[in-house]
């Protein structure tokens, strides 16, 4: 395993970067520095197997997956990789952009995602069939991020019909506190985490970046951020490697279309082969917790293979058979909502590492911490937007905030959570922390 060291990309380990990419004597000179090191299979490489990636038009793509995309970076199983990436839409998207360029942007490149992704890393010795083993040591973000939403003529958010009018709010992102202020007396923690960390998936042709899948891709799960590990499925030769929609404070559904979008300034990842155990959904580690995943259009099919996901896990891990794992999960699974806008609902099981107490019964009301809503539904996805929309509804009222700031504020810190399973009714509970209202 190959020592961690830190890095920050920032303009003094670029020009570093360069520095050690010269061409050798004798080859043919070319514009870029990067591209000359694109020719020999890698951007920067360091002792102890630390590869450097900086975000640059040539190492990017902006909206779409193709597993016929040159590699931009080739590293061994077990080396660590340091990647930039950029802010969305090509790095168009920055403070003091207006939310009406925002919108031309989306409008004027249909299909393709607003995401920009940095890569791919081809790993050695990655084929279809294994897994790719990725654990995210440290994440830098920029200083600053947007959450925007995109109704009227592209229909994009959870209630575009409901919320009518587009709004960009931008933030500063104090990392010294680890804080982000979204209105006066308002705050939100920052935890950072990659919105977008996938493989490419074994057909080829060119995807949009916005539906996740069995490859990973625009997950959106705000579990992973830095110090958990990311199992991927291998689809391709060389596993092809991507990362960007990089976010720096996300609620659980996504509500309003966005998170507050950010760029890494660093995302070090050390990556690892793990040969001929295949999966067919990513899996997540944390120091405390194992997750699985599902995602589907139909958020009932996600609650559906997130379960047949744990039952699976629950065999390797515990040797449970179906029935037990079944009743396991209900006893001790911690079920929750990653996102509900990127065509595909995302939701996820979080079993702790440790044997404890059953989990306890969801709230129904509100908490000592937590503000409450709960809503139950033959359609999972019916009773995600009852409770949703009640929640903001009621801080938009008790918190007398206009209805789109209570709509971002809801993307940004909404925690929403499947509750009992039973034939013909999903319960979702929706929380929001009472400790986001600061004075």
């Amino acid at each position: 395993m190959a020592k961690r060291r830190d890095f920050l990309l920032g303009a003094a380990a670029t020009a570093a970067a360069a520095a050690v990419l010269r061409p050798s004597k004798g080859k043919a000179q070319t514009k870029r520095e990067e591209m000359i090191a694109l020719k020999e299979g890698f951007v920067g490489q360091y002792q102890g197997g630390v590869y450097l990636l900086p975000a640059t038009d040539e190492t990017v793509q902006w909206g779409w997956f193709n597993n016929a995309e040159t590699p931009r970076a080739r590293i061994k199983s077990g080396d660590t990789i340091i990647l930039e990436t950029m802010m969305a839409s090509q790095n168009q998207v920055l403070p003091g952009v207006s939310i009406e360029e925002i919108t031309r942007l989306r409008v004027d490149n249909p299909g393709r995602g607003p995401h920009t992704i940095t890569g791919p890393v081809f790993i050695e010795g990655a084929e279809p069939g294994d897994v790719l083993k990725v654990k995210i040591n440290r994440i830098v973000p920029r200083t600053y991020g947007c959450n925007w939403n995109l109704p009227g003529e592209l229909g994009l958010g959870q209630f575009p019909k409901l919320f009518p009018e587009p709004q960009a709010k931008y933030f500063y992102l104090d990392m010294a506190r680890g804080k982000t202020e979204f209105l006066p007396g308002i705050e939100l923690p920052v935890r950072p985490f990659p919105g977008i960390l996938g493989v490419a998936r074994a057909e080829s042709g060119q995807y949009s970046t916005v539906p996740p899948g069995p490859f990973g891709g625009n997950m959106d799960c705000r579990e992973m951020v830095e110090g958990t590990t990311v199992y991927l499925p291998v689809f391709v030769e060389g596993a092809l490697l991507w990362s960007g929609d990089s976010h720096a404070v996300q609620g659980n559904g996504e509500i309003n279309l966005t998170a507050v979008e950010s760029a890494f300034n660093e995302l070090n990842l050390t990556v690892e082969v793990i040969k001929k155990k295949p999966l067919s959904w990513p899996r997540i580690e944390s120091d405390t917790h194992w997750m699985t995943v599902g995602y589907d259009r139909d958020m009932n099919k996600a609650i559906r293979i997130m379960e047949e996901e744990t039952i699976k896990f629950l065999a390797e891990w515990k040797g449970l058979n179906s029935s037990d794992a079944r009743r396991y999960m209900a006893t001790y699974g911690d079920i929750r909502v990653a996102e509900v806008v990127n065509q595909l609902k995302g939701v996820y099981c979080m079993l702790s590492k440790t044997d404890g107490p059953a989990m306890a019964a969801l709230p129904m009301k509100d908490t000592r911490t937590d503000f409450v809503t709960h809503a139950v539904n033959a359609d999972a996805m019916e009773a995600m937007n009852q409770a949703a929309l009640t929640l903001v509804n009621r801080i938009k009222d008790e918190k007398r905030l206009t209805a789109l700031d209570a709509y971002s504020l809801a993307s940004l810190a909404l925690d929403a959570r499947i509750g009992r399973m039973e034939a013909g009714a999903y319960h979702i509970h929706c929380l929001m922390p009472k400790s986001t209202w600061v004075s």
